[in-house]
């Protein structure tokens, strides 16, 4: 009961959290001005902007729209799109897929790259690998990514032309923009990992593990690696909104034809159909997300699951 009670509660903070979205959404996008100033052109009749804010309900109170904008996006019903023509959330999730293949190499490359990083530099403290880590990872922390996405553009797919510049035509085309996009995540774990790993080797058990005549490998393996994955797990729920909400400068960067590239245009455009779709679709993954990172922490961590109540869970 430990485990459904516990799921109950994410459950419930989870239906608050989308709640809470869908309230700052609606103000956000109203506060900014004119939801209609992009569709109607200069010298429209008052009886024409009339007519569209009756189309599209703008002319109701701001209570009856709310309620209506809430009940609506429970459904996933968010209106056609007023410059696309078609169902908004098709028009999202059209571009998810690239989004999800960009986020998730960039999810993998900075989770191995900075595992395999922090375990050496913290293994080897004061060497000179543990130095050039330390360097790295500062370099990946203070470069911004539109700087970093256009010296690769044209270092490997203008002068080398190993790869492509933009769009989203197979796996070659999420290279550059996965590496971009991972390169500050990474060195964040990278650092987690090495402070953790420095932690774990100074600790009794590591001690008698060594005294035992455990290879330093299989210590590594056996008890420090376990150990360093729990603030990696925490710091990945943390930077599934920094990657995706990244992702659409990288989009923006490379050209890709993903969901963050989606918004800027819809933003630009005041689409306001499906700016509210891809805040829903985005809200959605990162509360999934998050879900799925408490499971595995509390998997790797038997404190908490004896704290949420399910310790035969293991």
């Amino acid at each position: 009961m430990g485990m459904v009670r516990w799921l109950i509660t994410r459950g419930a903070l989870a239906v608050s959290t989308m709640l809470g979205v869908a309230t700052v959404v609606f103000v956000l996008l109203r506060v900014v001005g004119d939801p209609l100033a992009g569709l109607v052109p200069p010298g429209s009749a008052p009886e024409d902007v009339a007519a569209l804010r009756q189309t599209y309900g703008l002319d109701r109170p701001l209570p009856e729209q709310y309620v209506d904008f809430v009940v609506a996006a429970a459904r996933g019903e968010f209106g056609e799109s007023w410059r696309q023509g078609r169902p908004a959330l098709a028009a999202t999730l059209e571009r998810l897929p690239a989004t999800l293949a960009l986020v998730g190499a960039a999810t993998l490359l900075a989770v191995g790259g900075g595992l395999v990083l922090g375990l050496a530099a913290g293994a080897n403290a004061g060497g000179w690998l543990d130095g050039g880590t330390r360097l790295l990872t500062l370099g990946g922390q203070a470069v911004p990514a539109f700087w970093l996405g256009t010296m690769l553009i044209l270092l490997f797919a203008v002068r080398l032309r190993w790869l492509p510049a933009s769009g989203f035509d197979g796996p070659a085309s999420v290279v550059l923009p996965a590496v971009t996009l991972a390169a500050f995540p990474l060195a964040t774990v990278a650092r987690l990992v090495r402070a953790s790993t420095r932690q774990s080797l100074a600790a009794d058990y590591v001690r008698t593990a060594r005294g035992k005549g455990f290879a330093e490998s299989a210590v590594l393996r056996r008890h420090v690696l376990r150990n360093a994955l729990l603030p990696t797990l925490a710091f990945a729920g943390f930077q599934a909104g920094f990657l995706l909400g990244g992702a659409a400068v990288v989009e923006a960067v490379f050209a890709y034809p993903g969901l963050g590239l989606l918004a800027l245009n819809a933003v630009a455009d005041r689409d306001l159909p499906v700016v509210q779709a891809f805040v829903a679709v985005v809200a959605t993954l990162l509360v999934g997300i998050n879900l799925l990172v408490d499971l595995a922490a509390h998997w790797l961590d038997p404190r908490l699951r004896s704290d949420a109540g399910f310790e035969g869970t293991a």
